[in-house]
């Protein structure tokens, strides 16, 4: 059995909403179903500080539920196959160093246009699938080069803003920054919160900082980094968490990845509840995105495997899930290149960029 015979594997989606018709009726702007639910795009509500101060987690049970995943459920042959290919889909592929040129973000969308090498490709039976990433996330300094070497692929360019990774330049120089990235053709926007609004509990301050960003990316889609790393506990993660998505967060990202500690499954499962609660009280989809220390094949099938229990397959696609990564595609090389010859191929030959 090859994987194009394989009927859980779809072609990669994209952010792209389909031309309304009408009659128009939620289910044709649904972008999401949950409990029989169909869910629409988030456009935010009004802050609701009795939802947010009554939110309570039990850190204890948040990490026994988070030790269980990716030991309740394997995957194994062309199944675990399928699945790293849906992680390829919904991959972010990055590159936020220091020493970034032009040439680098070239050769890193040459890797998003073509993330396995076609012999593997013909040798998996995927051709028709058409494998490539949801979008590649940059500077903004490098929005119009990666906007010109994706050109025509569907594949998205994301750009870190609002004075990435500290999230601490004047307010006004950040929203002016989002501005220029989607000017310069950034189809989403990942903004940094000041997370002082969190630790001292200015929940006011920080929905009217997200709002002000969802309003300065207009088309574009705004992801928020809460930087969970330094947000101490539990439960300020899901009190951040509730607020972004009140001010029209289209999707939540743990970490910057250049925190000490960035995505973990504890911190993921509490976002993903805070998601399925938003979506139960207000009939609205977000996103999630986790972000930095995912490098191996394994860790994103755990991530997979916690978004399919936790909110179903709905979040199982590019339109609401993401990977923040890429040091993780050659590992996923490597596990497909042994799944389709037995043998596994040596780092050096899946460079990214």
């Amino acid at each position: 059995m090859t994987l194009r015979d394989n009927p859980r594997i779809d072609s990669p989606s994209s952010l792209d909403r389909p031309v309304l018709r009408a009659p128009i009726s939620p289910s044709d702007t649904a972008i999401a179903n949950y409990a029989g639910r169909d869910l629409q795009p988030n456009c935010g509500v009004p802050l609701n500080l009795d939802w947010v101060n009554a939110v309570r987690v039990n850190t204890s049970a948040v990490e026994r539920r988070a030790q269980t995943i990716g030991t309740r459920r394997t995957v194994k042959k062309e199944w675990q196959a399928a699945w790293l290919l849906r992680a390829i889909t919904c991959m972010d592929l990055t590159t936020l160093s220091g020493d970034d040129t032009d040439e680098r973000v070239r050769r890193l969308c040459a890797k998003a246009r073509q993330p396995l090498q076609q012999e593997l490709v013909q040798k998996l039976g995927i051709e028709s699938l058409d494998i490539k990433v949801a979008a590649v996330c940059v500077y903004h300094t490098f929005v119009e080069s990666a906007r010109r070497a994706i050109e025509g692929s569907g594949i998205h360019v994301a750009a870190v803003s609002t004075g990435f990774p500290a999230g601490l330049s004047p307010f006004e120089e950040r929203v002016a920054e989002i501005r220029r990235s989607v000017e310069a053709g950034a189809d989403e926007i990942d903004v940094v919160i000041t997370r002082a609004h969190v630790f001292g509990a200015k929940w006011q301050a920080l929905y009217d900082e997200i709002a002000a960003f969802k309003n300065a990316c207009g088309p574009a889609h705004l992801k928020v980094i809460l930087g969970t790393g330094d947000l101490i506990t539990l439960r300020n993660v899901a009190r951040a968490s509730f607020v972004a998505m009140m001010a029209g967060a289209d999707f939540i990202k743990t970490s910057t990845g250049k925190e000490a500690v960035n995505a973990t499954l504890p911190v993921s499962l509490v976002m993903t509840r805070a998601i399925r609660e938003y979506a139960q009280e207000t009939g609205m989809a977000v996103g999630f995105k986790p972000a930095g220390g995912i490098r191996t094949a394994k860790q994103s099938l755990e991530w997979l495997a916690l978004m399919k229990e936790e909110l179903g397959d709905s979040w199982l696609k590019a339109e609401l899930f993401r990977f923040g990564a890429s040091g993780m595609l050659a590992d996923i090389e490597r596990q497909l290149e042994h799944h389709a010859t037995g043998r596994y191929s040596a780092d050096y030959r899946h460079p990214i960029a």
